[in-house]
């Protein structure tokens, strides 16, 4: 078979199974809604990457999916967002919101250059656990530059501290006495994954599991402002290395500036903020977002370098554990300020 015809089998190749893998991730995550459909993805991906011999054979397929799918997925993201989310929660939703991303990213940053975890596995940590999981890793890591595997190790480290949250967070609001208000308040600011916020909020009350959800849901619109953030930071950032030096030598262009599907994205959340996107159209467009981002993770998966992963060592997932922690403690320490406890 020629060069051609082996381009295209490893296209083809990877594609078919990236999509396999996300088929099979959706299908489980109905079952198992806990965990959702994304995890699932890169864990199947993960594990094949360790029982199969190296998927070099699809590597252009994974490439294509890791990549461009994603950002497809992340902008399909966008049309689901409404900034008017956040004004109907409230103001005092708001004020915990910014006190726990700060919280995120700043404890993200310190303790991450104590501990010498680099600061584009810092970012996705601080990000994943102050906004959304593993949607906001996703939306970061082509920002940032992330390599899969540092993408890899920051979704384990969030999805692991979701899963104590669920098992501990109704637990310790009946031991602080929350009401479900504070409760839900608190569980939509501090769990991570929108599929464990709604699990760790209505086994307290149904009530506290929908304020949780609606609080949770205006918490991901802050992807919008973050990555246009990063859009913007990230660039003067990197080009302070010898390695990126050498990529911008002949000056910095507006696309490595900001990124075109960052554009797009938050194109996106406007257009369905002012009500330009049909309430039919937005449904189908969140699900094939969800399928595409599945994929991503799948390819991200069968890419992961499970030997830079262990070099990296403990100190990430101790970061992960600080971060979580830090960002439960300020959420419900804030609402003890404003006297919602």
């Amino acid at each position: 078979m020629d060069g051609n015809g082996n381009n295209m089998r490893s296209w083809a190749l990877g594609i078919g199974v990236c999509c396999l893998i996300a088929t099979i991730s959706h299908g489980l995550g109905d079952r198992i809604p806990v965990i959702g459909a994304s995890i699932l993805a890169l864990a199947i991906g993960m594990l094949a990457n360790l029982v199969f011999t190296s998927p070099g054979s699809m590597e252009k397929g994974l490439e294509f999916v890791s990549k461009t799918v994603l950002r497809i997925s992340i902008i399909l993201l966008g049309t689901g967002l409404s900034i008017t989310q956040v004004l109907a929660v409230g103001k005092y939703s708001l004020v915990v919101m910014v006190f726990t991303l700060t919280a995120a990213f700043g404890s993200g940053c310190i303790f991450g250059r104590l501990l010498g975890v680099n600061w584009k596995l810092s970012n996705l940590i601080a990000a994943g656990t102050g906004i959304c999981g593993g949607s906001a890793i996703a939306t970061l890591s082509p920002i940032i530059g992330a390599d899969d595997t540092e993408v890899a190790y920051a979704m384990s480290a969030t999805f692991i501290f979701d899963v104590l949250m669920i098992l501990l967070f109704p637990l310790m609001g009946h031991w602080l006495g929350l009401s479900d208000l504070a409760y839900g308040l608190w569980t939509g600011t501090a769990v991570n994954d929108t599929s464990s916020v709604v699990a760790a909020g209505y086994a307290y009350s149904e009530a506290a599991g929908d304020f949780a959800t609606i609080v949770k849901l205006t918490r991901t619109t802050s992807i919008v402002p973050i990555a246009l953030i990063f859009s913007i930071v990230v660039p003067y950032k990197t080009v302070e290395t010898q390695e990126v030096k050498k990529h911008h030598s002949g000056g910095m262009s507006i696309k490595e500036l900001f990124p075109w599907f960052i554009l797009l994205f938050a194109l996106g959340a406007m257009a369905n903020t002012l009500g330009f996107i049909p309430m039919q159209v937005q449904y189908p467009l969140k699900q094939i977002s969800k399928f595409l981002m599945a994929m991503a993770l799948a390819a991200i998966g069968l890419r992961t370098n499970f030997k830079q992963m262990l070099d990296s060592g403990i100190y990430p997932m101790t970061l992960g554990f600080i971060v979580s922690l830090i960002v439960v403690v300020v959420s419900i320490l804030v609402q003890f300020l404003l006297g919602q406890v």
